[in-house]
């Protein structure tokens, strides 16, 4: 598998996850004391480029764009490589393996990959629609997961334009 893409794009990342139960609840609490260490982690983890943030707080679970008991993680790679070592191969990797204890299990694809320009960073929109592609069309150049992947060559007619965003400006994005 060809997963280092020319520096000339990131992959971006986009997993949703329904709640068993609110996050404020005691059955969740383990899940939340996580979230700091972990995005911490990945803050620092090699190739990582960006992560989704609710302005004014440290991580994105308050955001609900896909219904109000989902929470979504968007962030962005330098490399599927770079992403895999984080998410399978880190303190991550504890957190998948207590999903089950804090989330409802998958009955579509909650995970997609997609390659964007460097320095493009993605809305929450793209990322959605993004999903929706994969769910509806199955994995392609333009949304894929790990198990499928493509390369940025393969992707690159698929790419979004670059979105400019003001130094400093990538809460809520």
């Amino acid at each position: 598998m060809t997963t280092t893409p020319p520096a000339a794009v990131h992959l971006a990342q986009l997993n949703i996850a329904k709640l068993r139960h609110p996050l404020d609840d005691p059955r969740v609490a383990p899940f939340v004391e996580m979230l700091d260490p972990v995005n911490a982690a990945a803050d620092g983890a090699p190739g990582f480029v960006w992560r989704l943030v609710e302005e004014g707080a440290p991580d994105a679970t308050a955001l609900r764009p896909a219904g109000d008991d989902v929470i979504v993680n968007l962030s962005v790679w330098e490399s599927q490589d770079a992403l895999w070592d984080f998410a399978y191969r880190s303190g991550h990797l504890e957190v998948m393996r207590r999903r089950r204890e804090w989330f409802e299990r998958h009955v579509e694809a909650h995970l997609v990959l997609w390659w964007v320009p460097a320095g493009h960073l993605p809305t929450v929109d793209e990322a959605l629609e993004r999903l929706a592609d994969l769910r509806e069309h199955g994995p392609s150049p333009r949304a894929f997961t790990f198990a499928s992947s493509y390369s940025a060559t393969e992707a690159a007619p698929h790419l979004p334009e670059t979105q400019p965003v003001p130094a400093g400006d990538t809460a809520g994005l």
